[in-house]
């Protein structure tokens, strides 16, 4: 953090009263803290892979279709609510209000999706009850994560501020990835999915609630609207450093929802071991490891060479890292996978949301205008691709290596092919992340640039104001 920056405390939620300097502490803790309630339902929603298919005996490949073509309600909702939330004029300003009113529908859907009154002995009931509340909980998370991350660009307005609030919720979001993803499959051993889901939910809608209050929006310097929608996509699908940032984060995401979806899967039928405890360590083993590792990739990589040569490495490194998941036998050697996938999350984690904000700066440069919102759903749209990829692939692979959860007995190659689940994807996504990021342009000198001139540009007009 620089500390030659002077710390005030920002005044009412209205955007007009918002302060102009840098923020406190304590206010980039409550953002970060508000962020807990994101990530935990983000997390348990990989369960629903699990509960419908392996809990509730509902067919993989039909499961694996649906979810594929939720993609397609994504391709709107996302770009759509994003937009929208730009286009918001209000005295509470443009995001939220969003945060507000979009928290208890997200978190009531949340645990209907887990309190299925259906099995899979009635396919087609179910199918529809998982379509209803996904929809519902879908709807509202975009609201949610679209507003939760437009402010995080506005709110925070330099590298080292905005690399300091990264760590924080990013410290906070291993808390929330070990509570969405390694303390679910023991809890519902013992209570059930129904009230792992209910608990859960009204736990993160106070969460949300209870860190709201200090957040705060900037007055616009642009009053107009924003273009309207087809202008807007034109604007973002034509930005290079956009595409090349969101197509990386979504082989981010194929990944990680590849290892929380697939890692029940890996520990019963690869491994052997039957016990939902030891999902747990391995998921909770990864996370930990996320989390020790921010410290010394903020320190040591991300703030002398910044947040592309921070992305590199840990996409190589998380690469690298489930490789031995093709052939290792033991919880031993799948343990030590999992740390070193860990330690490459932790730098993928620590980086995405503050490259992002670095090109929603570039565009405001080019535009006039901040467009947080558009840019946020549209890269919500294009990283649901991940989980409907994710999903795909358990489909495919569940279908060519026999996997059938009506049987009490698997056939020996279902072990097989949750090995190549766990391991080819995530290392194909690492490598092709890697070399999107080689060519994303907006690093060193330009960077460099990009901000001299926004900065020099927001002077004039605070001066001009």
């Amino acid at each position: 953090m620089d500390n030659s920056v002077p710390r005030v405390t920002p005044g009412p939620v209205a955007p007009q009263a918002a302060p102009q300097t840098a923020t406190s502490s304590a206010v980039r803790w409550r953002y970060a803290l508000l962020n807990l309630g994101l990530v935990i339902p983000a997390q348990l929603s990989s369960f629903l892979l699990l509960y419908y298919v392996d809990h509730l005996r509902l067919d993989p490949v039909r499961f694996a279709a649906l979810t594929a073509a939720f993609a397609l309600y994504n391709a709107v909702d996302n770009p759509v609510i994003g937009h929208l939330s730009d286009r918001t004029r209000g005295r509470r300003g443009r995001r939220l209000p969003y945060l507000w009113l979009a928290t208890l529908p997200a978190m009531l859907g949340l645990a209907l999706m887990f309190n299925a009154p259906f099995t899979g002995e009635q396919p087609g009931a179910l199918l529809l009850y998982f379509a209803a509340t996904w929809l519902l909980w879908e709807t509202a998370s975009t609201m949610l994560g679209t507003a939760y991350l437009g402010l995080l660009p506005e709110m925070f307005r330099s590298f080292a501020e905005r690399s300091d609030v990264a760590v924080r919720m990013n410290a906070v979001q291993v808390v929330g990835l070990l509570l969405g993803l390694a303390l679910p499959p023991l809890l519902a051993a013992r209570l059930g999915w129904g009230a792992v889901g209910a608990g859960l939910a009204a736990l993160c809608a106070a969460l949300v609630y209870g860190n709201l209050r200090p957040l705060f929006e900037r007055p616009q310097a642009a009053p107009a609207p924003p273009p309207p929608l087809p202008a807007l996509l034109r604007l973002t699908f034509t930005n290079r450093s956009f595409l090349t940032v969101v197509a990386a984060q979504t082989m981010r995401f194929v990944a990680t929802g590849v290892l929380a979806s697939g890692m029940g899967f890996y520990v019963k039928y690869s491994l052997g071991e039957a016990s939902g405890a030891v999902t747990s360590l391995l998921l909770a083993t990864a996370f930990v490891t996320a989390g020790l590792c921010l410290w010394p990739w903020h320190r040591f990589v991300a703030r002398p060479h910044g947040a592309r040569t921070t992305l590199l490495a840990a996409f190589a490194l998380s690469g690298l890292a489930v490789l031995p998941l093709l052939w290792v036998d033991s919880v031993a050697g799948a343990l030590l996978s999992t740390v070193l996938f860990g330690a490459g999350l932790s730098g993928m984690i620590l980086m995405g949301d503050v490259i992002m904000a670095d090109v929603i700066d570039e565009a405001e440069l080019r535009t006039g205008q901040r467009q947080e919102g558009a840019y946020y759903g549209l890269s919500g749209l294009i990283i649901t691709l991940g989980g409907a990829v994710s999903a795909a692939l358990f489909g495919w692979v569940s279908q060519r290596y026999g996997y059938d959860p009506s049987l009490g007995t698997q056939p020996a190659s279902v072990a097989q092919g949750f090995r190549f689940f766990m391991a080819v994807p995530p290392l194909v996504g690492a490598a092709l992340a890697f070399a999107l990021l080689w060519f994303y342009p907006l690093h060193g000198e330009r960077l460099r640039a990009m901000r001299a001139r926004l900065a020099q540009r927001r002077a004039e007009a605070e001066r001009a104001g």
